[in-house]
């Protein structure tokens, strides 16, 4: 039975990629950060057959005790402080837990390795926001990195280590330069799932509206089942590589409500959606759409959620949730 050891099991990448481990019959390891971690319970939940190990991507010595007690085949480098916003507010932390913490965790793996290095096969979550400023549209691998966030910034130290212990010691270690990927296990702070949450209360009668940022801001979107696949996929090669996974479409926020309120049989939603200021990036980054071209060839990985159903998709889980969660 092969082993796995994720790192950053609670969000919704590490909750769909221990499912399609499982089922594979793979012995599934998950690093959680404190002994109160407020998800613990949905991970609980969701995937019961996960081992779970309390770690930090900050603490050294706690990665090397779970490796020596998972004694992983692959280790999916997934924690991060992902919430692009968040990172202009807490800089420093980003970069230690996003940046740093991708060196403390294939260093760990380097150790614990030893003489053979290709014992345990490394996954490192890089990010299309490493493009920020975009060189070249659409992006591939060979795009010159131009970040315009501190999370940007992070990953593309945390991407180029990863390379750089593939060349220096020979490890099998891959990046996967992930676009956009969402689902109902988003977090509502995330717009997709802001706006599915929204919508599905707005419909319900207990929200009046909904205030966002830019609404003319594009991003190419995936369905998140879908992207932890090719991460698999990636770890099954004969030696370690850097992939774009994306859907190679771009939509803006505009057709994300569109879609959302449609599904609710609301056409006109100007009156319900408000604009503040304060939800515009310092800088916002240009024209984000990949080329999956690679990871479709040499992978043969495709999507199978387009953009459409995985909107309605994350409506119809909200309005399930809300109905639920207000008796209705």
């Amino acid at each position: 039975m092969p082993s796995a050891l994720i790192t950053g099991i609670t969000g919704q990448d590490g909750l769909y990629l221990s499912e399609l481990l499982l089922a594979k019959g793979y012995e599934v390891y998950g690093l959680i950060r404190g002994q109160n971690n407020p998800k613990y319970e949905l991970v609980r939940e969701l995937v019961p057959d996960v081992k779970l190990l309390t770690g930090d991507l900050t603490d050294f010595s706690s990665l090397i005790r779970a490796l020596e007690v998972a004694k992983p085949d692959e280790v999916y480098n997934l924690g991060a402080i992902s919430f692009v916003a968040y990172s202009w507010e807490n800089a420093l932390v980003t970069s230690d837990v996003t940046g740093k913490g991708v060196l403390n965790m294939i260093e760990a793996v380097r150790l614990y390795a030893g003489d053979d290095l290709n014992q345990v096969k490394f996954y490192q979550a890089s990010s299309s926001e490493m493009f920020g400023k975009v060189q070249e549209v659409p992006q591939r691998e060979s795009t010159l990195l131009w970040p315009r966030s501190p999370y940007g910034v992070a990953k593309v130290f945390g991407h180029y280590m990863t390379i750089n212990y593939r060349e220096s010691y020979g490890m099998h270690a891959s990046s996967g330069i992930l676009f956009n990927h969402e689902s109902p296990r988003r977090g509502p702070e995330f717009v997709t799932r802001k706006v599915s949450q929204a919508v599905a209360r707005i419909s319900l009668g207990l929200q009046e509206d909904i205030t966002l940022g830019n609404l003319d801001a594009k991003r190419d979107w995936g369905f998140a089942g879908d992207y932890v696949d090719a991460m698999w996929r990636m770890l099954q090669q004969p030696e370690g590589d850097d992939y774009v996974v994306a859907t190679g479409e771009t939509h803006s926020i505009r057709e994300l409500l569109d879609i959302a309120f449609a599904h609710v049989g609301i056409e006109d939603w100007g009156h319900l959606v408000k604009q503040d200021p304060r939800f515009m990036r310092p800088a916002e980054v240009d024209l984000l759409i990949g080329d999956p071209t690679k990871a479709q060839e040499k992978l043969g990985w495709t999507r199978q959620v387009d953009f459409p159903t995985l909107v309605t998709m994350m409506v119809e889980n909200d309005l399930a949730e809300q109905r639920a969660l207000n008796g209705r």
